[in-house]
């Protein structure tokens, strides 16, 4: 059994007005865009804020779980980089996603792609959590799914309360991992920092 292709939803842009209203946004917070080293900031920042909020299209691929292994698969310190809703700054951290396998196992690389999928776009920490491991439960019908994200939002860290050095830890424990006391303490034991 194949997954089918996931392909973003990615809206129209037009990146033309964007730059436009990049150069009038700096320009208004007092910035001179038409002196030589500013002269492109404008559109940096577009080709920036797009890159941030454009997940790549991939082929989620699986393989029959034939040995029937019923242990724990782990991805640790998957880098995340996203953009808090709220603020439109980057977050940025690691992932550690797990799933205990049932009938299929998923390539393992797929992993990194499914957490760099939902991490592109406006995004809060919590909901990308569990949109990770809903993910997964839906496509793979595992055991159990355990997501723990840890990151530094620079909303926090440079603006507002200026908590530098801080970051914030989330997790999404489904199925076995949530249900199981031993499954559970592995889990969060492997994706403590080392």
């Amino acid at each position: 059994m194949q997954l089918t292709a996931v392909r973003p939803r990615v809206p129209e842009r037009d990146l033309v007005a964007a730059e436009q209203a990049a150069a009038a946004l700096l320009t208004a917070l007092g910035l001179d865009v038409g002196s030589e080293s500013m002269r492109e900031t404008p559109a940096r920042m577009v080709r920036a804020y797009a890159d941030l909020l454009s997940p790549r299209p991939f082929r989620p691929t699986t393989f029959p779980n034939d040995e029937g292994y019923d242990e724990l698969v782990l991805a640790r310190d998957i880098p995340i980089r996203s953009v808090c809703e709220h603020h439109l700054l980057p977050f940025v951290g690691v992932a550690h996603v797990g799933y205990l396998p049932g009938e299929r196992i998923l390539g393992l690389s797929k992993l990194a792609r499914v957490v760099e999928l939902f991490a592109h776009g406006p995004q809060v920490q919590e909901r990308l959590t569990k949109q990770i491991a809903d993910w997964l439960s839906d496509q793979l019908s595992p055991k159990g799914v355990g997501v723990v994200i840890q990151a530094e939002h620079l909303c926090m860290t440079l603006r507002g309360v200026q908590a530098t050095g801080a970051s914030t830890v989330t997790s999404t424990l489904l199925g076995a991992l949530r249900e199981d006391a031993r499954s559970r303490a592995e889990f969060l034991a492997l994706t403590q920092p080392r």
